[in-house]
């Protein structure tokens, strides 16, 4: 009985420790994506900045223009915050 107590303060442990912070980050990272529009400036999770150029709902993805000539196209998960500008 004693084993079945430790066993269930463990997994109530490893839930407010670990489980529980990644949802909260997860649910965070959901909202900044669906809060994202076009002429926001971003960090991709590789380091890339840009601004949001068009965003492509449909296929999940967002094309950034780096500069005057250049526009890069990434999977939307991949934003990884807003940078203030």
């Amino acid at each position: 009985m004693i084993t079945l107590v430790w066993f269930g303060l463990i997994f109530v442990l490893m839930y407010l420790l670990l489980i529980r912070p990644q949802r909260k980050k997860q649910k965070a990272h959901e909202k900044l994506l669906g809060e994202l529009k076009k002429g926001d400036r971003v960090v991709t999770s590789g380091g890339m900045f840009g601004t949001i150029f068009a965003i492509d709902e449909e296929r999940n993805r967002v094309v950034l223009k780096i500069n005057d000539n250049t526009r890069l196209e990434f999977l939307k998960s991949s934003i990884a915050a807003k940078v203030d500008k």
